[in-house]
């Protein structure tokens, strides 16, 4: 849901705005203001995410205020949907990087088509904005697995296989060696320094270690021990 306030100086347009966005389930309009100084110490205060605008207002134009909204501090993302009833401060508001231009009297479908335009562009921003999944692809069970890195506890080694203890369901076990398993997760994007050997027998995210006392690893509910040929390379990296 995005978050949104209307600042209009004429209260018909702002009932307007507000029965329009009481259609949709994507806007709420927490607040509608008449005057500019309440709309700014407002959204200094709260988080919004979309602004209704209207640039034709008698303190300070929307141009003015937006401006003003977008220097201060944790606003520099806020989106804009202007509306106005003159047409010639379109160019004007397009230059300043708004989601759209709703021109006076407009309709609910254009309002609707605005307002898509702000869900896509929240999507986009929150989108780039987000970590990414990293993952390990193994073969098992002759299938690819796909493997959120960050799910993985433990690697174990058996011989000529591995087990992958994963958070919340079954380890995955595959043939493998662990030499191969430790080249794979060098190779892997977002796995980079995130794992390291500690045993002939183990590899561990460094991410679950809870703590290490006496050689001894204790992660999620288990205790792995440190070999003595990866002791000096794991303190090196752990510290």
């Amino acid at each position: 849901m995005i978050r949104a306030i209307a600042l209009d100086d004429e209260p018909p347009a702002l009932r307007l705005l507000t029965h329009f966005c009481s259609l949709t389930d994507t806007i709420e309009l927490v607040e509608t203001f008449t005057r500019t100084d309440d709309a700014l110490a407002y959204l200094r205060a709260h988080p919004v995410d979309l602004l209704f605008l209207d640039i034709n207002m008698p303190a300070m134009s929307g141009i003015d205020f937006h401006q003003a909204a977008r220097q201060q501090e944790g606003l520099s993302q806020l989106m804009v949907i202007f509306t106005t009833a003159y047409a010639e401060y379109a160019v004007e508001g397009f230059n300043l990087n708004a989601v759209d231009y709703l021109l006076k009297p407009f309709t609910r479908d254009r309002f609707l088509q605005a307002v898509q335009k702000a869900v896509d562009y929240h999507e986009l921003i929150h989108r780039a904005a987000s970590p990414k999944t990293a993952y390990l692809y193994i073969r098992a069970d002759y299938r690819m697995h796909k493997i959120p890195l960050d799910e993985i506890l433990f690697i174990e080694g058996l011989d000529d296989y591995l087990k992958v203890h994963l958070q919340g369901s079954r380890p995955i076990v595959a043939r493998m060696t662990m030499k191969a398993m430790t080249q794979k997760l060098e190779e892997t994007e977002g796995a980079e320094g995130q794992f390291i050997r500690v045993h002939r027998s183990y590899i561990v995210p460094f991410h679950r270690i809870d703590g290490v006392r006496n050689r001894i690893i204790s992660l999620g509910g288990e205790e792995i021990p440190i070999g003595a040929s990866y002791e000096t390379e794991f303190f090196k990296r752990f510290s």
